[in-house]
């Protein structure tokens, strides 16, 4: 399925990406522009990019099921992913909101 398609790229690709950062080190951080620079490319309109979040989130949930990880260590990494994309869909609203307040 075409997920990105500024820069055409599939949900398989993205997903073969973030398990190649996986094995790189398997509890790192991995957000869409990290996927993207592994990629050679760049977010354009950057409107996949929440797409792109669900597709880390589910890849990352399987790796570590794949792999035996522990539970806590999954809960963990998982609840700070999510606190991360929390946080970052805020600042968006914030910053989206400030830049059409009248001066």
């Amino acid at each position: 399925m075409l997920v990105c398609s500024c820069n055409y790229i599939t949900d398989n690709e993205i997903r073969e990406v973030i398990v190649e950062l996986l094995n790189e080190d398997c509890w790192q951080l991995i957000v869409p522009a990290k996927v993207y620079h592994a990629m050679g490319k760049r977010g354009r309109c950057c409107g996949c990019f929440p797409n792109v979040v669900d597709i880390i989130i589910k890849t990352t949930e399987d790796y570590h099921a794949e792999r035996h990880s522990t539970t806590a260590e999954v809960i963990d990494y998982m609840s700070r992913l999510k606190q991360f994309h929390e946080e970052n869909r805020r600042a968006d609203i914030e910053r989206r909101q400030q830049r059409h307040r009248a001066a």
